[in-house]
């Protein structure tokens, strides 16, 4: 295939942008040939300032409307999964912006409906797996170079919003629009990379705070505490309510550690030993020694580099790397089917919080969704 013809169902923000970057050539061997949305006026929008692409009111008749050979789906969350799933019956190549829905049941139906249709290209829109920096960290990663992993320490407070923000659209930072809160519309990036650098944890303890300093129902405030099934532990603290925010991840393994701070600064610390070793090799004046550099070996090297982040670019790799698969057979960034993963951890923990206990990952779908539909409820009472 020459040329792979686009189609965006949903113009709001991110839609907005995808439709851009295909319009204005960003994307090599694409080109948008169709948009949809439920807004008149970003319909009209559209017509204006896109005037040789097909608009649409109705998702299915863009699908029906054999005018795209793929489709970026950018709605809101709950929607995800459905309009992937007839996108895909259609043997349309689909791409979804995160998160991959709201609940892993529903996931759990895209994905087995993307495996009817091996020969159809479905991905996620996880941009930050382009970051140049945290795909130098998984290759570091991959390689052992700091050993087995003991724990992760991820703190992404940088998400700061206003009542503003949340004011903007009525769906917004609601149980029965967006599905939830911080989890389900900042943090998904860094719960896709914490699995894909890190693997998927097997339990989970959360703790949520909901509408914290904000006029909202849902979680803005979020502290966990995880651990994987080789005994590694591991926290994750995030909120939107900090102006003064930090973005800074470790990861500590028998044989060294990479801090991550404001996701383009690494530092990459190899003992020259693994810590085992040490442990069972020096006693307490030792080590002092050794930790204070009073020896003539080293505890470890140190190697640090940047990677300045470039948000539009990582997004139009994802784009590119998604043509070039349909085009060309390319392996995908990011694979469809791996989008549940980020979605778990979630529901893992806003059950712990719900439940006040850990709970084991994956959760049990279908009180998972109970739960959900009981906030849900609760937020149309108070309404």
């Amino acid at each position: 295939m020459e040329n792979v013809r686009y189609g965006v169902i949903g113009i709001g923000n991110m839609g907005t942008s995808h439709s851009g970057w295909l319009a204005g050539g960003k994307i090599p061997g694409a080109t948008l040939t169709a948009v949809c949305d439920i807004d008149e006026k970003r319909r009209a929008w559209a017509k204006e300032n896109l005037p040789e692409v097909a608009v649409f009111e109705d998702y299915k008749e863009l699908l029906d409307s054999k005018l795209v050979d793929a489709v970026i789906i950018a709605v809101p969350h709950y929607l995800h999964p459905e309009m992937a799933i007839e996108s895909l019956k259609r043997n349309i190549n689909t791409m979804v912006e995160k998160p991959a829905g709201v609940y892993a049941s529903q996931i759990r139906e895209m994905n087995a409906e993307a495996e009817k249709h091996p020969d159809v290209k479905f991905a996620m829109m996880f941009n930050q797996r382009t970051n140049p920096l945290y795909q130098k960290v998984k290759e570091i990663l991959d390689a052992g170079t700091i050993g087995e992993l003991r724990r992760v320490t991820w703190i992404i407070t940088s998400w700061w919003r206003t009542q503003k923000y949340y004011d903007s659209s009525a769906w917004r930072a609601t149980w029965a629009g967006e599905g939830g809160g911080v989890l389900v519309n900042q943090a998904p990036h860094q719960l896709d990379l914490l699995q894909w650098l890190c693997g998927m944890p097997s339990l989970m303890e959360a703790h949520l705070k909901y509408g914290s300093h904000r006029d909202i129902t849902v979680e803005d405030d979020v502290t966990a505490y995880f651990e994987y099934p080789n005994g590694a532990t591991g926290t994750f603290i995030t909120c939107t309510h900090d102006a003064l925010g930090t973005d800074r991840l470790e990861i500590h393994g028998d044989n060294g550690k990479i801090i991550i701070t404001d996701s383009k600064c690494v530092t990459v610390k190899k003992m020259d030993k693994p810590e085992d070793v040490w442990n069972h090799e020096l006693d307490f004046r030792q080590m002092l020694a050794l930790v204070k550099g009073q020896t003539q070996q080293k505890l470890y090297t140190e190697e640090t580099f940047e990677c300045p982040e470039n948000w539009d670019q990582q997004h139009i790799d994802v784009l590119i790397n998604f043509t070039n698969a349909i085009a060309k057979g390319e392996e995908l960034i990011a694979p469809g089917a791996e989008g549940i993963k980020a979605v778990e951890i979630a529901n893992a923990m806003f059950l712990s919080d719900w439940l006040g206990h850990a709970v084991t990952i994956p959760v049990d779908d279908e009180l998972f969704y109970e739960k959900l539909q009981e906030k849900v409820q609760e937020e149309k009472n108070r309404k």
